[in-house]
């Protein structure tokens, strides 16, 4: 059986597997080495997302993933006041919910391989002109997330990974060194555009690689096709233990 790879966590997560995303890279790269399960709830924080542990992530599973990533914060770091607010978290929560769901993991495997990836930055001008079109005169003058705070979400995440021995993606950070990063990264001031997608592949390709999990070095689950011998293609199978 193929080892698993569970992508967890919001619209970021979700839309993953578009033409382009992250999730669906990964894929490609992967392809006959591990399978790419993406479990992404647009809209969820830490907050919601804990309800979701035990059934994404059952204690009983006599298979869990080999690794998980774990990506919110964009919507734990919506400010108050705004129509965002239901979706805000205050920054401790944020960080007591991602204990709470690396600790449930490790408990799951205590050899899986988790990643912490933080929200990416906030472009507020492009945010704004983006509410602005559903919403109209109606939308809010002020931005429903800043920069700002976005990154001491960032930060806290990147602690929180630290703390509990754990792998973290500093996306916030790692965004921001490319000289225009909010049209380059992303499409609507939070979303991701292609290129900012790839971004996210790259960092986790290298995590992943850096661990025990580089794509070049792990067995295909089944022989090529130039391995099977026509006159006996039963052969290979056997060698392997496949029969």
């Amino acid at each position: 059986m193929r080892p698993q790879f569970v992508l967890f966590g919001d619209s970021i997560t979700e839309l993953s597997f578009r033409c382009g995303g992250w999730g669906a890279s990964l894929t490609d790269t992967y392809s006959r080495k591990a399978d790419i399960v993406v479990r992404g709830y647009g809209g969820y924080t830490t907050r919601w997302a804990l309800f979701l542990l035990h059934h994404i992530f059952p204690l009983t599973s006599s298979t869990p993933p080999v690794a998980t990533t774990v990506f919110f914060g964009a919507n734990d770091a919506a400010l108050t006041g705004r129509y965002s607010e239901r979706q805000h978290v205050p920054l401790d929560e944020y960080k007591e919910n991602l204990r709470k769901i690396v600790r449930h993991l490790k408990e799951c495997s205590p050899t899986m391989l988790i990643v912490l990836i933080t929200p990416p930055p906030i472009d507020e001008e492009w945010q704004q002109q983006y509410a602005a079109s559903p919403h109209g005169e109606k939308a809010m003058k002020l931005p429903e997330r800043t920069n700002e705070v976005t990154g001491i979400y960032a930060n806290g995440c990147v602690e929180v990974a630290k703390e509990l021995g754990v792998s973290s993606v500093n996306l916030w950070s790692k965004m921001q060194e490319t000289q225009g990063w909010q049209k380059k990264f992303l499409s609507d001031g939070l979303h991701l555009t292609p290129d900012g997608n790839r971004v996210v592949y790259e960092e986790v390709v290298k995590v992943l690689s850096g661990a025990w999990l580089s794509a070049p070095e792990m067995p295909a689950d089944f022989p090529h096709h130039l391995e099977i011998d026509p006159e006996n293609p039963a052969k290979v199978f056997q060698e392997r233990c496949l029969l």
